[in-house]
């Protein structure tokens, strides 16, 4: 009787899971797609459910991933790269709107700037699965040795840069700031000045007024005049070599950068014995502002709008995300996790690397607009970084590049309306 009575629940509990054949996309390395292989046969076994894994690298990712999309024929739950976003959903229907599988996904574990971050047109689109903020990095022990205070504000910084040098000699050099990583201190500059982002969400176009834009191209201008940061031409006639990858870098020369909070280790692994890097709060003006943080979704989890089972799906993806089988897991292969729940589990079970989570948390709790997944639109980002980099061969004015920038930008936006 307690083997029938064993049986029969089993059965109940079969039928009311709805027992469903999913699939699931994703991109990574080797270690990624063990770990994600692993939580999909738990959380399916939580569930009744069996999802079947499609896995590649990066390369092809997104051409196969378009072909799919046109055809219909995309996974349950797939791996999207920000970016893509507009790419996929530029009306916010591309993907399931998962505020209406609600009742599965726990939201909650994501706060309203993370949820608003992957919405479009007030439909949810996708989950963060982590979140990555640029900041600031210093070599704590260059700075100690030259007697200089962590900088916190544009004029402490500029101040230490002379401070660098008149203790440590013209070779040392207090900042890195290049390709990207220049781009992205001048939009800082114009975020921190004008609190907005490079696109208006309501209008589809640039934010920013060309004297804003002028201004922040002069902000790196100066950074260069006054030797805070090597110019691109001292910098491409070293090799342009990667900044972890340096011997000043690695040796102290050069004392800071703008990086990804996710990369610490990235760049503290190449620095000579004894050298210790250090991420550090915003550094800002000297009256009032916002931090200008550029943070966003490292990658999302969406559920297809063509599967035909979105509540098992959506089952899944809470197991993946919010539940103690998915994330112990997946455990960091994704980064720090952005839901609440599973950074908790993770930190409190000791496999959270302290220095990127610091960092993490400095990303996180830091001020700004959000920001449009347009920004990092390739004809945009490189239109940017090529005209800056005319700007810094004295190819062409301030105000010129702002305006180039500012037109090609629009130019490229205006496809999307």
């Amino acid at each position: 009787m307690k083997l029938l009575s064993t049986v029969a629940a089993v059965a109940l509990l079969g039928t009311a899971a709805h027992a469903e054949t999913l699939r699931m996309s994703w991109w990574g390395g080797e270690s990624r797609h063990v770990a994600t292989q692993a939580a999909l046969e738990v959380c399916g076994a939580k569930y009744g459910h069996t999802i079947a894994p499609e896995f590649t690298g990066f390369d092809g990712y997104l051409e196969k991933l378009t072909t799919q999309m046109a055809g219909g024929t995309e996974a349950d739950i797939i791996q999207v790269n920000w970016p893509w976003l507009p790419l996929f959903s530029k009306d916010g229907n591309g993907f399931l709107d998962l505020n209406s599988v609600s009742s599965t996904l726990d939201l909650s574990q994501w706060s309203a700037d993370q949820l608003a971050s992957t919405t479009v047109d007030g439909k949810l689109n996708g989950l963060p699965v982590s979140t990555s903020g640029r900041v600031f990095f210093f070599n704590v022990t260059t700075l100690a040795d030259a007697g200089i205070a962590i900088p916190t504000t544009w004029d402490e910084f500029f101040a230490a840069a002379e401070a660098l040098r008149a203790a440590k000699g013209a070779t040392y050099t207090l900042f890195n700031a290049v390709k990207e990583t220049a781009q992205l201190l001048v939009t800082l500059s114009v975020v921190q000045a004008t609190g907005k982002d490079l696109v208006d969400p309501e209008t589809n176009r640039v934010a920013w007024s060309a004297e804003e834009l002028a201004a922040g191209i002069e902000f790196y201008a100066r950074l260069v005049e006054t030797g805070a940061i090597r110019s691109m031409q001292d910098d491409a006639a070293a090799g342009n070599v990667n900044l972890f990858e340096k011997p000043d870098w690695a040796n102290g020369l050069i004392a800071g950068s703008y990086e990804w909070d996710t990369t610490y280790s990235k760049y503290a692994d190449p620095l000579a014995e004894g050298q210790v890097l250090q991420a550090v709060p915003y550094i800002r003006p000297a009256v009032g502002t916002i931090d200008g943080v550029y943070r966003k979704p490292s990658m999302m989890f969406t559920i297809s709008r063509n599967s035909a089972h979105p509540e098992a799906a959506a089952q899944i993806l809470n197991c993946l995300m919010n539940e103690p089988e998915g994330i112990d897991a997946l455990g960091d292969s994704r980064g720090i996790p952005s839901s609440a729940v599973a950074a908790a589990r993770l930190a409190e079970a000791g496999k959270v690397n302290a220095n990127i989570a610091a960092a993490n948390a400095i990303a996180m709790a830091a001020s700004g607009p959000n920001v449009s997944p347009f920004n990092e639109h390739p004809e945009i980002r490189g239109l940017f970084i090529d005209t800056l980099e005319e700007f810094a061969y004295g190819q062409i004015s301030a105000a010129d590049a702002a305006e180039v920038i500012i037109e090609g930008a629009n130019d490229v936006l205006a496809q999307f309306d």
